[in-house]
């Protein structure tokens, strides 16, 4: 079993919390206690080693900003007022990502078909655990650090493969809260990802710039951190017929782990066992029935992307608990192949799609 994780903050929660991703959960945990950092962020989900003990082999890791209007509190570094000031904020994460990578034996930075091949092959069978690798693909969440369109080509050099247009509303498209579709710009930088070959991500996009997306970019799409609106009925998720066209373009969307996401009456303090794990099955079980198989839904945990191990469900404590979910789908029938699929096969597919 290998998990795909199409959705994690590493960098965010490294420059803006201090936190080190080489550092177990336990050590960060332990150093953290009584302090600021898990009252404003919640207390740490994810660390690498955490990770590779739970098998989480591939992880779609972002380079995050968030604009000045959501009135960033004073602990939040990563905000901006300009296009040029996202842009130099995204370039320190990606800075970041370049010495974890040039720093850590175990993390590879996927940017080609044969980087993810590497490190696939540290996962096979008989491979000591010492030897396994985590391999990162750079995900865009919020577009405004491309300058313009063209500029893109400047960020793919850099590695990045994966670019989500919205967060709120940009100049590209409407987004979560600021209804709307492509803009001019919008519509060209999906033309330059598409002679890239980059994969567009869905999430956060408005309704009308998601579905003229669906219709018009040409390459693959996910939604790497998205849930059906059935359990969260806000402009932030998807609805069943968004679901559908998602699937007749072979896209996969990232079931996300985050209490407030899974259910519409859950408020941040309420007890995390309000929500059990079972929730999230529920989840990903109502993708597989709305698209007809288990070939459309993954896992995009979003994990301390803003909230901790208090927000997410009743089951899950850290990055190793994601191997409870293939437990919960094998207790519900899932075949192994199809649990394969979610936990990792799905999202897989769709990167070597992308990769060269």
């Amino acid at each position: 079993m290998l998990i795909v994780d199409a959705h994690q903050d590493i960098a965010y929660k490294a420059l803006c919390c201090g936190r080190d991703y080489r550092r177990s959960v336990r050590e960060t945990r332990s150093a953290e206690r009584g302090g600021d950092i898990p009252a404003h962020n919640g207390t740490l989900i994810s660390a690498l080693p955490d990770a590779l003990l739970g098998r989480v082999g591939v992880v779609f890791a972002t380079l995050f900003t968030a604009p000045a209007q959501t009135k960033p509190a004073p602990w939040d570094k990563l905000w901006y007022t300009t296009p040029k000031e996202a842009h130099d904020l995204a370039l320190k994460q990606w800075d970041y990502y370049q010495q974890l990578a040039d720093e850590t034996e175990t993390i590879r930075l996927i940017t080609t078909r044969r980087d993810l091949d590497s490190v696939l092959a540290t996962w096979a069978e008989g491979v000591p655990m010492n030897q396994h690798q985590q391999g990162l693909v750079l995900l865009m969440e919020n577009a405004e650090p491309i300058l313009e369109p063209q500029q893109f080509e400047e960020w793919y050099a850099r590695g990045v493969r994966i670019v989500g247009p919205a967060w709120q509303g940009t100049r590209y498209c409407g987004g979560t809260g600021q209804p709307g579709g492509l803009t001019p710009l919008g519509r060209e930088l999906l033309e330059i990802m598409a002679g890239l070959n980059a994969i567009l991500d869905l999430s956060h996009m408005a309704e009308e710039s998601f579905l003229e997306a669906v219709d018009r970019y040409p390459g693959v799409i996910i939604a790497s951190h998205s849930n059906p609106r059935r359990f969260a009925n806000t402009d932030r998720h998807l609805s069943d017929e968004m679901i559908r066209l998602l699937a007749e373009r072979d896209g996969v969307i990232g079931v996300v782990l985050y209490n407030r996401f899974l259910s519409s009456t859950w408020r941040v303090g309420d007890p995390k066992r309000d929500v059990p794990l079972a929730t999230a099955l529920d989840a990903i079980d109502h993708i597989c029935q709305i698209t007809g198989s288990a070939a459309h839904v993954g896992i995009g945990s979003d994990f301390d992307g803003g909230f901790g191990a208090e927000s997410i469900p009743e089951g899950l404590d850290t990055v190793t608990d994601l191997l409870k979910i293939a437990d919960g789908l094998r207790e519900r029938g899932y075949s192994d192949a199809d649990i394969e699929r979610v936990m990792s096969q799905n999202m897989l597919r769709k990167l070597r799609q992308a990769l060269g």
